[in-house]
Parts: C-alpha cells; structure tokens; sequence
C-alpha cells in the first residue's frame, strides 16, 4: 500500500502561529506508601502532539483540504506523511490527525483558517545514542560548514 502524502503542489503548510509540539510521557508514576514514588520508563517510542493552522488564501484550497481529509485520510483516520519543521529542520514525519480540524474560519476578505492537533507518530529527535555526545551536537554547524567547504559534491 502506498503511503499518503500532504498535498504540497496545492496547499500550503502549516502556520508558525500556534505551532507548538506536546510530547505523550513515557513515564509510569506508581505512588508509594512512604510518600515517595516508583518511576519507571514505559516504552521507548512516544509520539508526539502537534498543534497546527493553515491559512488559505484561495477558496479551491480550502475545498481541496477538506476533500483530502475526506476523501484520502477517511475523515482523518488514515496515517499520512507531510513536511514539518522542527528542531531538526523541515523533514518528513508521519502524522495523523487527532480528531477533526476547526474550521473552516473565515479571515476577511476572503481567506479561511483551519486548525488541528496531529499525532506525530515518533517523538522528532537525532537518533539513539546521540545524546552520549554532546559536543558532536553543539558544533554541528562547524563540522556542517568545513565538510561542505572541504567536501563538496562532485
């Protein structure tokens, strides 16, 4: 089965406004008799909420937005990929609708809004055993700039 993708060729992505990721805990809490409490790690992989906004400026926009989550997500059920911005930079994240969207809000004149949470369905973050490393991390941009300055593509 191929994968569902954002319709990026017409729509556009989502507003820095608003924007705003709340990661689900992978902690388990257990309080103890004593007054103090058991915490351990429940699994690894954790998604991550995402609060997003869309502004269209064309009413066909909005018409295809609302056609897609119908039509290609089955109102919002259905896994997608799309580009997202994050800490990382703008990648591609699987994701999925929480529930449905608001809107669509009319923003005079004639332009619409629209707003969601998505599921993202891995927590954005550098791979395992990165973070043993700091430094590596901290002077990324400097090892970025002298191997593409020393290394360019052929």
């Amino acid at each position: 089965m191929t994968e569902i993708t954002y319709p990026y060729e017409y729509l556009p992505l989502p507003e820095q406004e608003g924007y705003a990721f709340k990661p689900v805990s992978p902690l388990r809490r257990t309080q103890l008799s004593s007054g103090r409490a058991r915490q351990r790690r429940v699994y690894t992989s954790t998604p991550t909420n995402l609060s997003v906004s869309w502004y269209f400026e064309k009413e066909p926009q909005t018409q295809l937005f609302e056609a897609w989550y119908r039509d290609a997500l089955s109102d919002g059920s259905a896994w997608f990929l799309m580009k997202l911005k994050t800490p990382l930079g703008v990648e591609l994240y699987k994701c999925r609708f929480t529930d449905i969207y608001e809107g669509p809000i009319l923003v005079p004149p004639n332009h619409w809004k629209f707003s969601a949470t998505l599921e993202l369905w891995e927590k954005p973050l550098l791979p395992k055993d990165y973070g043993l490393f700091p430094e590596y991390i901290v002077q990324s941009d400097i090892l970025d700039i002298a191997l593409n300055r020393e290394w360019p593509e052929a």
